[in-house]
């Protein structure tokens, strides 16, 4: 995709990341197709769910490996096995989106409200909320079986891809668990920023950007030393990534993060912005924030009241120490990378993409 001194085109990459999952789907439906239009809805809810983001996964799985050696004519093989991270992040937001309720991903309908909606137009026997319901917890396992196997015949040589196997599965262990404990850490209103932080490491950071890399470097024939310079790097950029997102969740423009603005705070989300915000904010205002946590979907807030929480958020200062800790975790994995026994190609994209990561405009 790029060498020393070429400037990395992230379009192209995503262009040729979205071709090879399109394929790999394509493969999949010729093997579906006979079983009829139930599975033909199934697949393009698939389909749906692979299509778009900006595929930061699959870019530092690349340049994992990248940072050890050019792929030359493995490059084919090397983007199946970054797609397959895509496919691990689809089947995520799928169960995320159906667990949080939520009516909207990327611009498009959640696909369990996809699925209700098939439901109810068709005038359909039961209920469609649990038709929908059932459809995105397949949808999403179908989209977990994929990824592995996807990566388990990307076309890499058989020892790295099962060296690479063993961080496959340690991610989806780790998306897996740092999920339940969302959930539970919401289900009991935990608010302090410790906990939030533990979720926002399991659920997202490591996944999102550690794991990746050691999975592209583990293709490329890397050893313990360079897995430990890429945690170094990967995991507190991987933190500072999600804190961005917990910012947009609240404050992001819905052209950019294609879902309603305030989003996070209709969900209940105790992310580490909201929980700084009710350790510091006065007392009226953490209980007001507090009380608007507890009442998602009966009803949903309305746009004035995402606004005054909005503002009560911004008054705690919680913004500002979310930015600052986003400065605090981008320059320690810089200064890593500025060290790490990388190839100088890798460095620089792995830098770019860095920036890229965690300064996306809110």
């Amino acid at each position: 995709m790029t060498a020393p001194g070429i400037p990395w085109d992230d379009n192209a990459f995503r262009v040729a990341i979205q071709e090879t999952l399109d394929a790999f789907i394509d493969e999949q439906a010729a093997r579906l197709g006979p079983l009829g239009p139930d599975a033909g809805r199934l697949l393009a809810e698939a389909r749906s769910a692979a299509t778009g983001g900006k595929r930061f996964r699959a870019a530092f799985c690349y340049w994992g490996y990248r940072a050890v050696q050019d792929p030359g004519g493995h490059e084919p093989a090397l983007l199946r096995a970054a797609a397959a991270l895509e496919l691990l992040h689809a089947s995520a937001l799928v169960h995320d989106d159906y667990m949080d309720s939520s009516d909207v991903r990327r611009g498009r309908p959640a696909s369990h409200r996809s699925f209700e909606t098939t439901h109810r137009d068709n005038a359909w026997d039961g209920h469609p909320e649990q038709y929908g319901a059932a459809g995105a917890i397949l949808l999403g396992d179908l989209l977990l079986s994929w990824s592995d196997q996807l990566l388990r015949t990307c076309g890499l040589g058989p020892d790295v891809v099962r060296d690479a196997l063993e961080f496959f599965d340690a991610a989806r262990t780790e998306v897996i668990t740092g999920q339940f404990l969302d959930v539970s850490s919401q289900a009991r209103g935990d608010s302090d920023p410790e906990t939030a932080m533990r979720v926002l490491r399991y659920k997202s950071a490591k996944y999102s950007i550690e794991r990746p890399l050691h999975i592209g470097a583990t293709l490329a024939g890397a050893g313990a030393e360079l897995r430990s310079a890429l945690t170094d790097f990967g995991l507190p950029l991987g933190e500072a990534f999600q804190l961005r997102d917990d910012l947009l969740g609240v404050f992001g423009d819905p052209e950019v993060t294609g879902k309603p603005a305030g989003d996070d705070l209709r969900e209940g989300k105790r992310t580490v912005l909201v929980a700084l915000s009710l350790s510091t904010a006065a007392a009226p205002e953490a209980s007001l924030l507090e009380g608007a946590l507890g009442r998602t979907r009966s009803p949903s807030l309305s746009g004035s009241e995402v606004g005054l929480l909005q503002r009560v958020i911004t008054d705690s200062g919680a913004p500002a120490a979310v930015e600052k800790l986003i400065a605090e975790l981008t320059d320690r994995s810089l200064e890593a990378l500025g060290t790490a026994p990388v190839t100088e190609s890798a460095r620089a994209v792995l830098g770019e993409l860095a920036s890229a990561a965690t300064q996306r405009v809110l």
